[in-house]
């Protein structure tokens, strides 16, 4: 019992330093390079382009922390082999989520661009 216990606790201090710190690492990237696309959605307006990445970046920690968290219940690990094996489950598992919601960011920013294309274009030729 006394084994279990220990090996449970260490998979949750395995699990939720890695957790936070391929969010961070990610949301990071995504971020910085998304400033990018939000310069040219909001027609160089640093001003709303920098709040609306900001705020898009903490919605993008909350999130993907809160799945995290969500999901970090792991039952009676047994032996090391099955600590290896659920942490490799739930981190593997959580990098796909993480990887579908870069995606879905990624979406959004091109969609936002492509909008903010439309709009341009839209203007330029009732002028």
């Amino acid at each position: 019992m006394e084994t279990t216990l220990n090996l449970n606790l260490t998979a949750y201090l395995i699990y939720l330093p890695v957790v936070i710190l391929m969010t961070i690492l990610v949301s990071n990237q995504l971020f910085k390079n998304g400033k990018i696309f939000m310069l040219d959605i909001f027609h160089k307006k640093e001003d709303i382009a920098y709040a609306t990445n900001s705020l898009f970046k903490i919605g993008f920690y909350l999130l993907n922390i809160g799945f995290a968290l969500l999901i970090t219940q792991m039952y009676a690990i047994t032996d090391t082999e099955d600590l290896i094996v659920r942490l490799s489950s739930k981190i593997g598992g959580f990098a796909i989520y993480l990887g579908i919601m870069l995606m879905l960011n990624l979406f959004l920013f091109m969609r936002g661009r492509r909008k903010s294309m439309e709009k341009e274009r839209r203007e330029a030729f009732n002028i």
